[in-house]
Parts: C-alpha cells; sequence; structure tokens
C-alpha cells in the first residue's frame, strides 16, 4: 500500500484547502457512480487524489459576475 500524499504537496497544485476537498469530493462521486456496476476495491477518494497528483484530473475556476 502506498503512502497517501500530504496536504502540502497538494497545496502546489490547488490554491486553497476549500477547492482541494471540493475538487476531490466531486471527482469522488464520479468515480462512485461510475463504479456502481463493477466490483473494484479501490477508494474513489485515493483514486481521485492520484489522480490531481499525476495531471490526470485538472480544474478551474469560472469567473463570478459582479454584482450590480
Amino acid at each position: 500500500m502506498t503512502k497517501q500524499p500530504a496536504v502540502d504537496d497538494l497545496m502546489s497544485i490547488i490554491d486553497s484547502r476549500y477547492a482541494l476537498v471540493v475538487v476531490v469530493a466531486k471527482r469522488a462521486r464520479s468515480l462512485i457512480s461510475a463504479q456502481q456496476d463493477e466490483e473494484t476495491h479501490v477508494n474513489p477518494v485515493t483514486a481521485s487524489i492520484r489522480e490531481l497528483q499525476t495531471g490526470d484530473l485538472r480544474y478551474y475556476r469560472v469567473p463570478q459576475a459582479a454584482d450590480k
């Protein structure tokens, strides 16, 4: 079993802890919904963190509209 990357290592990829949690959670949910038919034993959170770390998972911020 391999060791999880430290949060500080992941912070070099994503600029805030909140964004890190949201990105990883959304990807993990999509992996869970895709795995419903398959019998796999990979933790979806671990898989999404590894995808983020290797560059397979990317995110972008949508600019917010100015309130007027």
